[in-house]
């Protein structure tokens, strides 16, 4: 009993970034997400990428060590060393957005990365944003940034990495 609790606290990357389990957004409109992450990775280059699978996840966005604040097409990312978070903002967002999306840190060795759930609804969909507030969990005390959990995906989603799925046993005990 004692060996998964042991294993667990010695991955390096476990609770390393955490971020929302998901979010919601109208077509037109933008999303903004926010992942904190440990102080040990502020100096640390971070990205946003789409795709379920971890693999195969497609960069959109990522700092550079003198660029904390980067822009792409629809898609900004900065990162906030001093309180360590980043944040990603994508814009004009469409119904075609919606996937899983992670944030991440570049490190050598396996990056590190927590998925999130990105839903856009079309326009004239009223979001009860109170509703939604309410379902989620909390890690850190501070609304919208929940444990990892790939409950509300679906049973067709692809498994997260094993490093990610030990980091969510740890989470959600």
């Amino acid at each position: 009993m004692l060996l998964p609790l042991v294993l667990l606290l010695s991955l390096p990357g476990c609770l390393s970034i955490q971020g929302p389990e998901s979010v919601r957004g109208l077509e037109g409109g933008s999303v903004t997400v926010r992942c904190d992450y440990k102080p040990r990775w502020d100096s640390y280059r971070k990205w946003w990428c789409r795709g379920a699978y971890w693999e195969l996840c497609r960069i959109l966005v990522q700092t550079t060590e003198s660029q904390l604040e980067v822009k792409g097409d629809r898609v900004s990312i900065g990162d906030n060393r001093s309180h360590h978070f980043l944040t990603v903002t994508m814009e004009k967002v469409r119904q075609d957005d919606t996937d899983t999306y992670w944030c991440g840190i570049s490190k050598s060795g396996p990056d590190l990365g927590a998925p999130i759930r990105v839903t856009i609804e079309p326009e004239g969909t009223l979001l009860t944003t109170l509703a939604s507030m309410l379902s989620r969990r909390t890690t850190n005390g501070r609304a919208g940034v929940s444990s990892v959990s790939y409950s509300s995906l679906g049973t067709s989603d692809p498994q997260p990495p094993a490093h990610v799925l030990l980091c969510q046993l740890q989470w959600s005990s």
